[in-house]
């Protein structure tokens, strides 16, 4: 079944919906133009949260992981555009060589997995995956939860190119977020398309990279549509030296806290917002939820108990942090039922290809979702994100999708200029 949610939206927020209506051609325009000067990453999905009053994209994930959370109406677009983006880098590509994460513990992440190399091989191309697990010596079947099994490889590197014992692939994939570094048998490959670019991995990407990006295309966006940039893009700032276990950069965080927070407030105060103004520390680096903490007031992120600190310190691969971005919290108004929820949106290439909804019903409005409890439900993308209609009100599904697809594309546009960045 396919959900809605239901939101409460402000004025404010919908005049911008409006506004997207209204200059949807140009906005279009817009966009070709921009994804000619940057050519867009192989795929991605954006963390959306829709305040009533401001809708922002707060992450940006090179390498999404819930592919088998789509709805099966995404499938179509999906093969298009897989179609469409291996012309354009690889138009002779006939293998593809699919390299995962570790997690083989986790049978949904597989179920993933499973359901990327579907619509791949759907797409025209013979679709082989290979594990960079050590004890992956021989090929392994694993279980899945819709009854299926997914076969790993190891991986085999002959000189310059990457590829199975029997499988020379003319590109390779990565649903691998490279969080503990890049493994040097990716490295220095000939001959090969690697998508993403291995720069794109946590080894060597950050958030407040992608958000300097991001203000960049949110600031020339808003006045191409003439809106206040605040409406689509949250403040952040840095911390570039910390070490919770040794409680140092403190005085930074409370200090970058404070000053994020009173930029927000002033912003409250001008648009007449009676909600509590918060941010959201978090790694600079890495995914899945892990190194987050929501704060209010400065002084909640002095003193850190034991736990905390534990919390804060390592992600995903047992990383240490030593660098956080500081980020506008934005309020989720949306509920699927009585539970909270925000839209993620998928890409393939410049396509928004389809949705869900990260849904948890033991967190609140002002609270990550991404944690331990939440599921995942459609996205009702009925029609395209790209076709708006003029006929109907601005939050009704067809109009909400589109702008729930304009802001996704946005931050895939930063993603591209990100990486351009790191390339040169």
């Amino acid at each position: 079944m396919i959900s809605h949610a239901t939101v409460t939206l402000e004025s404010p927020l919908l005049d911008v919906e409006e506004k997207f209506i209204g200059a949807a051609c140009a906005i279009e325009s817009w966009f070709r133009s921009k994804w000619l000067e940057h050519p867009p990453p192989f795929y991605g999905s954006v963390d959306l949260r829709n305040a009533g009053f401001k809708l922002a994209p707060i992450d940006m994930n090179l390498f999404p992981g819930g592919f088998n959370n789509l709805g099966s109406s995404s499938l179509p677009l999906c093969i298009q555009a897989v179609t469409d983006a291996i012309e354009r880098v690889c138009p002779n590509a006939k293998k593809l060589l699919l390299v995962p994460e570790n997690h083989t513990r986790n049978p949904f992440y597989l179920q993933n997995v499973s359901s990327l190399a579907r619509l791949l091989a759907l797409a025209g191309l013979k679709v082989r995956i290979g594990s960079l697990m050590p004890e992956i010596t021989a090929p392994t079947p694993f279980d899945l939860p819709d009854g299926g099994t997914l076969l790993l490889e190891p991986l085999v590197r002959t000189g310059a190119r990457l590829g199975l014992s029997d499988f020379s692939p003319c590109a390779i994939l990565l649903n691998n977020d490279l969080s503990a570094g890049i493994p040097e048998m990716l490295k220095n490959l000939d001959g090969q398309a690697v998508l993403p670019p291995l720069c794109a991995g946590w080894a060597i990407r950050r958030k407040s990279r992608h958000f300097i990006a991001y203000d960049e295309i949110a600031n020339e966006f808003s006045r191409l549509t003439g809106i206040d940039p605040w409406r689509i893009n949250p403040y952040f700032s840095v911390c570039r030296s910390v070490n919770f276990h040794e409680r140092q950069g403190e005085e930074c965080l409370a200090a970058n806290v404070e000053a994020v927070l009173a930029m927000i407030r002033e912003k409250y105060t001008e648009y007449g917002i009676e909600e509590t103004p918060y941010v959201v520390v978090k790694a600079d680096a890495g995914t899945y939820g892990m190194g987050v903490m929501t704060v209010k007031d400065a002084s909640e992120i002095v003193g850190l108990n034991r736990r905390q600190r534990n919390k804060m310190s390592v992600i995903k691969e047992g990383v240490n942090v030593n660098q956080v971005i500081i980020q506008e919290g934005v309020h989720t108004y949306e509920r699927i039922g009585s539970n909270t929820a925000e839209p993620v949106v998928y890409m393939i290439d410049r396509f928004v290809v389809g949705g869900f909804y990260r849904i948890h019903g033991s967190r609140g409005i002002d609270e990550n979702l991404n944690a331990p409890g939440m599921y995942f439900e459609p996205i009702a993308f009925e029609t395209s994100c790209s076709c708006p209609d003029q006929c109907k009100k601005p939050n009704d599904p067809p109009n909400r999708f589109y702008t729930y697809g304009i802001l996704a594309r946005l931050a895939h546009l930063a993603a591209s200029i990100e990486l351009d960045n790191e390339a040169d």
